[in-house]
């Protein structure tokens, strides 16, 4: 099976600009608007998944990127989410810098390979700095979505 972020992620689970500037607040804020969409059954179940995943250890991994992600039933599949931040968010990243470009990966607990796979494309994708680049500067999130397709592999 070759998994496709273009695929998981659906144009309603992109969000351009949001306003937190601290890790929690952006998860907590991607939550509450992938629960307004009806994308996520149960916001505090997920909210308490990616919370507790994060407190391990940062998901902030440098080049302006975090990839907060978990596994939890409050989910049906693999669901794939993107957000933006102009600021950037403070997701105590490896090299110390903010994050600008934020992918939050999810799944139910039985789909571990689709989860772990969806995981290594993304950052595979977002470590050539043309991708970051185009990413930060797209207008919307059709954009977004185009300039993922036109790079994976």
């Amino acid at each position: 099976m070759v998994l496709k972020i273009s695929q998981h992620l659906k144009t309603k689970a992109i969000m351009m600009d949001i306003d937190a500037r601290e890790k929690i607040a952006a998860i907590k804020e991607m939550v509450d608007y992938l629960v307004a969409k009806k994308l996520v059954n149960d916001g505090e179940v997920f909210l308490n998944a990616l919370a507790k995943r994060e407190n391990l250890e940062s998901t902030g991994i440098g080049d302006g990127i975090a990839i907060p992600h978990a596994r939890t039933d409050a989910v049906k599949s693999l669901l794939l989410a993107f957000a933006r931040s102009q600021e950037g968010v403070d997701f105590s990243a490896i090299d110390g810098k903010p994050s600008h470009l934020i992918f939050l990966i999810t799944s139910p607990e039985d789909k571990k390979s689709e989860y772990i796979m969806a995981l290594a494309k993304i950052s595979r994708l977002l470590r050539r700095q043309q991708v970051r680049s185009q990413l930060k500067h797209a207008k919307n999130a059709q954009e977004v979505l185009d300039i993922i397709k036109r790079h994976e592999e």
